[in-house]
């Protein structure tokens, strides 16, 4: 009875979150678009400490580098698609410390809440403000095993902080921002893994889709919209008891309107930006 309630209440999130009329947005073809299509390597690590009162803290940190060349297509000029001679090189790099939560009555539901530091190697070094984040979270993951099988949904409110002056546009009594200060997200995860019987395996795959919760007047109209789609196969090689390797594809889908204020033009500059991203990972996991 129990796996029968949970399959039912995975089948309905799983149903709300792929809804149509959920995510609908508009988009004015005569903004302009654009498209990108590159492959990076990522690398990162993860370290765990747990007590036995069910908190366990986490350190996690995650490279990201471009491999060089970029496929990029331009909507509506005569620009033909293109390889750009971009070279490898250093994208983002996310420094995250959080700390979670597991009652030892609720085993199949934990929450955890921290904070990222984010770092983006495409922009201006000699302002930190072009090229640093900072990101707040809190999660709450339900999870289900049956036999060597497990399933796990996660919820996550994120918002992302923005530092700096940002570009504003007065229309009239109203002040129109290129960005928002803090933006904030919903990602929702649905994984699904299975533990090979008597080999150090779990090979798992799942999606992740990043849903907009205040998308900026100017960007998107005040519409709230689908921004990230990620689908993820690997698997964890798991060493020792404290040690493990994951190995992963992940293929990343991404959308966003891309506001560019001309205070001095009076102007506003919408691009739709699509990219297509495939990456290559392995981090490594300790426990204590």
């Amino acid at each position: 009875m129990k796996s029968a309630r949970f399959a039912f209440g995975l089948c309905t999130l799983l149903c709300m979150l792929c809804s149509p009329a959920a995510y609908a947005w508009t988009y004015d073809p005569s903004s302009g678009s654009s498209t990108s299509h590159s492959v990076q390597m990522r690398v990162g690590a993860e370290f765990t400490k747990k007590w036995d009162a069910g908190v366990a803290l986490q350190i996690e940190e995650d490279l990201r580098f471009d491999l060089g060349g970029r496929l990029s297509e331009l909507a509506g000029t005569a620009t033909t698609p293109a390889v750009s001679a971009v070279p490898a090189s250093f994208n983002k790099s996310y420094t995250t410390l959080s700390l979670s939560y597991k009652h030892p009555r609720f085993k199949y539901l934990k929450g955890d809440a921290g904070y990222t530091l984010k770092i983006m190697g495409n922009k201006n070094w000699s302002d930190v403000n072009k090229w640093m984040r900072h990101r707040l979270f809190f999660s709450l993951t339900g999870s289900y095993r049956y036999e060597q099988w497990s399933f796990s949904l996660r919820e996550r409110f994120m918002t992302e902080i923005r530092m700096g002056d940002i570009d504003q546009l007065a229309e009239g009594s109203k002040i129109l921002y290129e960005h928002n200060r803090a933006d904030w997200f919903l990602r929702s995860k649905i994984e699904v893994a299975y533990h090979v019987m008597s080999k150090p395996l779990k090979p798992y795959v799942w999606i992740e889709m990043v849903n907009t919760l205040n998308a900026n007047e100017v960007q998107n109209n005040g519409a709230q919209y689908i921004r990230r789609v990620r689908t993820t196969i690997g698997t964890v090689w798991k060493i020792n008891r404290s040690n493990a390797l994951d190995f992963y594809y992940r293929f990343n889908y991404g959308y966003e309107r891309d506001a560019n204020i001309k205070p001095n033009k009076g102007i506003i500059i919408l691009t739709e930006e699509k990219s297509f991203l495939h990456a290559i990972g392995i981090a490594y996991n300790f426990d204590w």
